[in-house]
């Protein structure tokens, strides 16, 4: 590179820079004598006034005042940061998986301490701490380190797995503690710290930056409700549990875990959101647990196939189809019936079938909810009240996984059906207003048997058409092109249900 071409160069960073030091300047209040004990910033870079008054230009204030931003957040934050350790007895004879033999001549001793690291937040200035539930899981002993060196033992208030976040507390009054900011406000871009402790203990309280990546992240595969912060900023093991603040100096996150090949920090980490984690605190310290929404479906975790996207005329494959709902269920309540495909909540969107459930579950019961539906190629919005989450009731269906066959016939399918009749009521506990056709065989590992269906099964519909005897379900099958989407209406467990698949070729 020549040294004109080198300079121009120089100088367009210097520019660059200037003008982004100046943008976060003027938004942060830098920009003049604020605190006493933080002169301009223009004085700082040895600035002199002219004859006219006026600061001589200094390329280098700038950047001292960023550099003046990101310190003064992380002195006002890492007080409320705390270092976590934790202790479990392992008792070996207990998980010994060799011979007795073995065992006898084995010089590990019966019983060993097994210690743990994570970081936490001060939330209350009377103890109350916010970390991750894998952080202090399982432990016999949580211990909570403060900046000032005190060690203090913790209890634990709740957890919450399905978050990955629990509450503990400390014998401990007058802290320094952090405010929950508003994660929604959050934007992909902005500047964040993440704070806490690494590796080690003697790595306590520190602190790195970087970026906002992404929002609302999900299928990380982390927990059951997902809508992760994405940030660059260096996070490692011992990070988890810690903060993730904005300039500002608020938490937006609960730093959780990283996305690495290595074990290591490479620039890919995840944040459980404040407004998430406001909630789950709130509903332990209030009600004792967490309590969620409840909207009583089944969802098809397969996700819109193309040919269902075709079918349905949608433009994307966003979105998540009903595989089932829940008798006099808030979903039933609402009109929302089987075979409808979720695509907003409110009026945003619903991607898959994590956003669905992260999003009701995160909502109050009693809460009115706008759902958007596509019904057989229509929208529809139904207004749903949401009840409480059951802990024993399990919303999500299992997977199903679409098929490949042979030819287009019923045995090609690997089901076998009849009509109905009484002896075939009363063999599988069907009502006398009940309309369909049965299941009555099914082959292993056959389409249907992969996609779902079982034994038992009352079908209603095929696609849109009603099915009132085996020779309509012939006659619809018929028409159906090898490849293409089908949906069976079915009834079982006195529960509606759709079951997809994909016509073999």
């Amino acid at each position: 590179m020549s040294r004109k071409t080198w300079n121009g160069f120089s100088i367009v960073l210097v520019a660059a820079g200037i003008l982004i030091g100046m943008i976060l300047a003027s938004g942060l209040g830098l920009t003049g004598n604020v605190n006493a004990d933080y002169p301009a910033p223009l004085e700082e870079a040895g600035g002199e006034n002219n004859a006219n008054g006026n600061n001589d230009f200094n390329p280098n204030a700038s950047i001292i005042a960023l550099s003046n931003a990101f310190a003064d957040v992380a002195e006002k934050v890492n007080p409320a940061v705390v270092t976590i350790s934790t202790e479990t007895t392992v008792n070996t004879r207990n998980n010994y998986r060799g011979t007795p033999l073995e065992y006898f001549f084995r010089r590990m001793p019966e019983d060993y301490k097994q210690r743990g690291l994570g970081s936490g937040v001060i939330i209350d200035s009377q103890g109350i701490i916010v970390t991750n539930n894998h952080v202090i899981e399982n432990a016999d002993d949580i211990y909570v380190r403060l900046i000032d060196g005190r060690k203090l033992k913790a209890t634990v208030k709740g957890t919450d797995p399905r978050t990955d976040l629990a509450i503990i507390t400390i014998d401990a009054s007058d802290l320094p503690y952090l405010q929950l900011g508003n994660s929604d406000d959050v934007r992909v871009g902005e500047w964040v710290l993440a704070l806490g402790s690494p590796l080690e203990e003697d790595f306590h309280h520190t602190v790195t930056s970087g970026i906002v990546s992404a929002k609302g992240r999900t299928g990380v595969g982390l927990t059951q409700y997902e809508d992760f912060i994405q940030t660059d900023a260096a996070i490692n093991p011992g990070n988890s549990g810690g903060a993730l603040v904005n300039l500002k100096g608020e938490l937006i996150g609960i730093n959780t875990a990283i996305a690495s090949r290595s074990g290591g920090s490479i620039g890919i980490g995840f944040a459980v959101p404040s407004n998430l984690v406001n909630k789950v605190k709130s509903d332990i310290l209030n009600k004792g647990r967490v309590v969620r929404g409840w909207l009583g479906i089944e969802m098809d975790l397969n996700g819109i196939s193309p040919e269902l996207a075709e079918m349905y005329n949608l433009e994307t494959n966003e979105g998540v189809m009903i595989s089932a709902i829940t008798e006099d269920g808030p979903a039933e309540k609402a009109g929302l019936e089987p075979g409808d495909i979720v695509t907003k909540i409110d009026d945003k969107k619903i991607r898959n079938f994590t956003e669905l459930s992260t999003r009701v579950g995160s909502t109050e019961p009693g809460t009115e909810l706008s759902f958007t539906v596509n019904r057989e190629g229509r929208e529809l919005v139904k207004k749903v009240v949401l009840g409480e989450f059951p802990e024993d009731d399990r919303l999500l269906a299992n997977q199903r996984r679409n098929g490949q066959g042979g030819a287009n016939t019923l045995r090609n399918l690997g089901i076998e059906v009849r009509d109905l009749n009484d002896n075939l009521r009363s063999a599988y506990g069907l009502r006398a207003r009940d309309e369909g056709i049965i299941v009555t065989s099914l082959m292993q590992n056959s389409v249907l048997e992969q996609a779902g269906i079982q034994e038992g099964d009352l079908i209603m519909k095929i696609n849109r058409q009603y099915v009132e005897n085996t020779t309509d379900f012939r006659n619809a099958l018929g028409e159906l092109s090898p490849g293409s989407a089908a949906v069976l209406y079915i009834k079982r467990d006195d529960r509606r249900r759709v079951i997809d698949f994909v016509m073999p070729r």
